[in-house]
This record gives structure tokens, C-alpha cells and sequence, in this order.
């Protein structure tokens, strides 16, 4: 008996390995969407150098909180695949490798933008591959030509909102599809100084904030906007071909392609003259600062993961707006691509801090109290930016 107890921790072992960073051996942990690419890709790394490259699929929610786990004990993965968001909180615990040495040339072929998300105090922590921002996705048999203006939005929208058709519905109370309400007339989340974000200097109860969101509740007023519906309700709506427009990303065009609807991506409408700016996410590879392997991992993101054709792998079965210009360039014919390029242009960064926790905290109820008419805009979001400040404080006694 206990020889096979023996016999089963052992066993347990090299399970916990194989997922975890292990000398002379590259293992990645990634979501369902990048598996496929990145297995095939590695393989010619692994040939010439002998290494082996295990890519393990872990759910997209867990990756971050079982790397912040696993990381400090040396069993977290040499790589992780994920958003610039989880950055800041990474390298406050010391978490990430920095990425300092990637020569300028390859570092001048990314996105401008790209390469600011995934930094952090003045350091690069992050090899971007994609990024994405949401767009306005409209249905070509009920809208042949998609708004470019808020007013044009309203009277579209009102023309079509009866039968059971709707014109335009989103996942209003949520702060990540709302933010371009709040950024087109100057709202923001945190100020953007030569030291980087302000954690204490909020944006989002300034006259532009608060101008914008009040935008948005006149949708309701004007019938648009229903109460109850959130994110699987306009999906669901839009895939039944009952829905003209709504706010999305390009994670949710497989599904439309899927549903046969005839569907067009266009940029944001304009408020008042001033484009919409989404929140813009980029996706990359971050290094396990504790990695046995960092040698191996130095050239492993030069020869790898830094490349053009990684990013064109990875696009063929996850096409999102890749990071690599000279990538982008090749793919920037395919029209969702181009459309979701061009919102992500007129986007800002998604703050990548650790005080942006409170932020979605108290938001989503912030919305929630606005859209239901319970609070004005002011009233709320003034109060929501005090919770913001006051939980940020707090944090840092």
C-alpha cells in the first residue's frame, strides 16, 4: 500500500510539472484560441535547439490567478498568454521579466500603442501579438448604411425599434462597453502623465463624462436603450437577425458568421463632432520572472514570439488586429479587421495599474443606479469617483 502511495505522489509530480517551468524545458500556459497556432508553430524551435515547448490550454479567467499563485512557489509556467491589463499587478509582485532585450529594430516593427499597453513604470513587460477594441456591429438588411453620428444613431435606431425588431442595444451596464460614452467629450479614467497613469486624478465625473453619459441615457428617453438587457440578450437578439446595431468586439464575429447574418463593422458614431474612444485591449507573452529558463527564453522571444510569422499563425484561427505592423499590413484587406483597426485608433489604452480594481468595482453599479433612473449622471458618478479614490487610499495604508 504504501508503495503506491509512493508510486501515485510521484505521478502527481510530474503531472505538476509538465504544466509548470521546468529546466532545459519551455512550457506556456494560453486560452483556447491561441492553442492550435502555437503548437504548430513551436515545433521548429524545439527541432533546431532540441528544447522541448509545451503549450498547455487553461481558461482565459484562470491564467492570471493561478499564475499569481503559482509563480512565487516556481511552479507557474515560463510564458503566459493574456491582456495588458493584468501588467501592472504582475509586476508589482515582481511576477514578470522585463523586456529590455529586444533590439530597437524589432521593437520599432509594433503598434505605438501596443508596446505603451504593455508597459509598466517606464518598462516593457510585455511582447504584444493583438490587440482589440469594440465597434459598432450593424446588421446590412436593416441598416445598409451604419450611422457615423450620435444624432444619425437616434434617428436610426427609433426607425427601426418596432415589430419586435430593435435598432440599437449593447451591454449598457457594463463600464467596459460604455467607456466611449464617457471618453468622447473628454471623460477618462485615470490622467496620463510624463510619470505615467495618476491614480488619484479621475476622470470620470468631469464635465465631459458626465455630458456623454447623459447621451447615453437619452437613449432610453428616446426608446432605443430597454432596461434588462445585457450582453447575452443583444447577442442573442442580433444572431436571430432581430437587431440592427450594437457595441461589440471582434470576439463575437465567429458567432454572427455562424448565425448567417449579413453583417457590417463601422467605427463608433461620433458625439458632438468628437469620436467615441473604446477602451483598447492588447494581447501578448509575459515571462516568468523566476523561470530556470531565462536565457532560453531570451532567444525563445526573438526567434518566437517577436515574429510576423507568429502573429499571422495565431490570426488564422484568432483574427484579431495584429500588433506587428508588417503583419497587420498583410491581413488589413479583410474588411472586420480594418473597421476594428480603425476604432482601436481612435482608442485608449486600457489602464493597466492595479487601482484600476475599483474601478470596474464600483462602475458597473454606477451605470446600474443611471440607467434605471434612480440617480442622475452627476449625482452618481460624482459619488462612484469619491468610492474610487477612497478604496485606492485605503489600499495603500
Amino acid at each position: 500500500m504504501k508503495k503506491v502511495l509512493i508510486l501515485v505522489l510521484l505521478l502527481m509530480m510530474v503531472f505538476s510539472l509538465s504544466k509548470a517551468a521546468v529546466p532545459g524545458k519551455i512550457t506556456i500556459w494560453t486560452s483556447e484560441a491561441q492553442v492550435k497556432g502555437l503548437r504548430e508553430f513551436v515545433k521548429n524551435f524545439s527541432t533546431k535547439y532540441g528544447i522541448p515547448v509545451e503549450v498547455s490550454e487553461v481558461s482565459f479567467s484562470d491564467i492570471k490567478p493561478k499564475f499569481i499563485t503559482s509563480a512565487p512557489t516556481g511552479e507557474g509556467p515560463d510564458i503566459i498568454v493574456g491582456a495588458h491589463d493584468w501588467i501592472g499587478e504582475l509586476a508589482v509582485n515582481g511576477l514578470l521579466l522585463p523586456i529590455d532585450f529586444l533590439p530597437k529594430s524589432i521593437l520599432d516593427q509594433f503598434t505605438p500603442v501596443t508596446l505603451q499597453a504593455m508597459s509598466y513604470g517606464g518598462k516593457l513587460y510585455g511582447i504584444p501579438y493583438s490587440m482589440e477594441a469594440v465597434a459598432l456591429i450593424y446588421n446590412k438588411n436593416l441598416v445598409p448604411n451604419p450611422p457615423t453620428t450620435y444624432e444619425s444613431l437616434v434617428r436610426t435606431a427609433k426607425n427601426l425599434t418596432k415589430g419586435g425588431i430593435y435598432g440599437f442595444l449593447y451591454d449598457y451596464n457594463n463600464f467596459y462597453f460604455s467607456f466611449p460614452f464617457f471618453s468622447a467629450l473628454g471623460g477618462y479614467v485615470f490622467k496620463e502623465t510624463p510619470n505615467g497613469l495618476d491614480p488619484l486624478d479621475i476622470g470620470l465625473a468631469n464635465e465631459g463624462a458626465i455630458k456623454g453619459v447623459e447621451k447615453l441615457v437619452n437613449l432610453f428617453k428616446e426608446g432605443i436603450l430597454k432596461q434588462g438587457v445585457d450582453y447575452q440578450t443583444t447577442t442573442s437578439l442580433f444572431s436571430e437577425g432581430k437587431l440592427g446595431m450594437m457595441i461589440n468586439g471582434p470576439w463575437e464575429i465567429d458567432n454572427i458568421k455562424k448565425a448567417n447574418i449579413n453583417y457590417g463593422v463601422a467605427k463608433l458614431p461620433k458625439i458632438d463632432g468628437k469620436p467615441m474612444r473604446p477602451f483598447v485591449g492588447v494581447q501578448g507573452f509575459m515571462i516568468n520572472s523566476r523561470s530556470p529558463n531565462i536565457a532560453i527564453l531570451k532567444t525563445f522571444a526573438l526567434e518566437v514570439l517577436a515574429t510576423k510569422e507568429l502573429e499571422l499563425k495565431l490570426f488564422e484561427t484568432d483574427p484579431r488586429i495584429l500588433a506587428r505592423k508588417d503583419a497587420y499590413k498583410v491581413v488589413s484587406s479583410n474588411p472586420d479587421i480594418k473597421a476594428f483597426g480603425a476604432s482601436a485608433a481612435d482608442g485608449i489604452p486600457m489602464p493597466n495599474i492595479p487601482e484600476m480594481g475599483p474601478v470596474w468595482s464600483y462602475m458597473g453599479d454606477t451605470l446600474t443606479l443611471i440607467t434605471s433612473g434612480k440617480k442622475a449622471p452627476d449625482v452618481a458618478l460624482k459619488e462612484a469617483v469619491a468610492q474610487i479614490k477612497d478604496a485606492i487610499l485605503k489600499a495603500r495604508k
